[in-house]
């Protein structure tokens, strides 16, 4: 179970559904062809599990310090597992990642491609020992990696066997994934700052210079309420122009319940939140409204399938 916990098997189980949802409840549904078989795409979701597992790691590794001061019963480096194994599992979880990635590029003939595991596994490292330390952009990092994870999708299982013919659906279905991307990006991002609110003591005490310290605690509160009005005036709009537009009721009512309901929430809830046990409430509504969000591909495309 220790293990479980360095590498918080949670969010990586998340991230796995995540990328199945996309490929088994969406793509697999279009008419295209796609450029990995099932096995190769099974080896796409391994190396992305993998090389965050790896971030995990390395992330608790360099976070011993902050936190002892806020989750002293949740710290697993240097108590039950020793710095130097957790430091062999951060190695072999990335080498594993990229390696089966320098495969897949190569599988879809576009060796480049394994740069870009290359750079993440880089950027997770790099976010562990000095960005996350640097007012936002830990933050921005972090947002723009869980989104990275939705779009490297298309990047291997469109892009190779986009041709003339089929340019512009490939074009519609990539553009749905980015948006997915997006909301990810904008969710995430906001759940990062309130993480920090969560965290501000440890924080503090490491010399962490995240938003709350620099801001303060209430005005950092009222400005990811304000933030929290993003998503949700984003998906309502997009209910309007594409759900109701072709009449998908039930993509609707399951938005309206699990997503846009669960935003209002978070945002009454933000108002009044000053407390630690009230922010990690709040960074638990927004990893379930992420959660539902993307069980939303799947509900849109049986929608689509029985609306036709």
């Amino acid at each position: 179970m220790k293990y479980l916990k360095l590498i918080r098997y949670q969010n990586l189980l998340m991230l796995a559904l995540m990328q199945l949802l996309f490929r088994y409840g969406f793509l697999k549904f279009q008419n295209i062809p796609l450029a990995l078989n099932d096995w190769q795409y099974c080896l796409l979701v391994f190396a992305t599990v993998m090389i965050a597992a790896g971030g995990y790691v390395i992330n608790n590794i360099m976070d011993q310090g902050t936190d002892n001061d806020n989750k002293p019963n949740q710290v697993v480096v240097g108590k039950s597992i020793s710095e130097t194994n957790a430091y062999t599992i951060y190695f072999a979880c990335t080498v594993l990642g990229v390696g089966v990635g320098f495969y897949l590029s190569n599988v879809i003939a576009k060796p480049g491609f394994a740069a870009i595991f290359i750079i993440i596994s880089a950027t997770l490292y790099l976010y562990a020992t000095s960005l996350k330390q640097m007012l936002l952009v830990g933050n921005f990092v972090v947002a723009l990696l869980l989104a990275f994870s939705v779009l490297i999708i298309p990047i291997f299982d469109l892009l190779p066997v986009i041709n003339p013919e089929n340019q512009i659906v490939m074009s519609e279905l990539f553009s749905v994934l980015l948006d997915y991307a997006l909301f990810a990006f904008v969710i995430n991002f906001i759940r990062e700052i309130v993480k920090d609110l969560e965290d501000v003591n440890g924080d503090y005490n490491q010399g962490m210079n995240t938003l709350p310290i620099a801001l303060g605690i209430s005005r950092t509160s009222k400005l990811v309420l304000i933030l929290s009005l993003i998503p949700l005036v984003l998906v309502i709009f997009y209910i309007k122009n594409y759900f109701f537009a072709f009449d998908l009721y039930v993509a609707t009512l399951y938005t309206l319940i699990c997503i846009v309901a669960p935003l209002i929430y978070f945002a009454v809830k933000m108002a009044d939140a000053k407390k630690s046990q009230d922010f990690h409430h709040l960074s638990t509504v927004l990893k379930l409204i992420i959660l539902f969000g993307l069980f939303s591909i799947a509900i849109v495309t049986y929608n689509i399938l029985h609306h036709a």
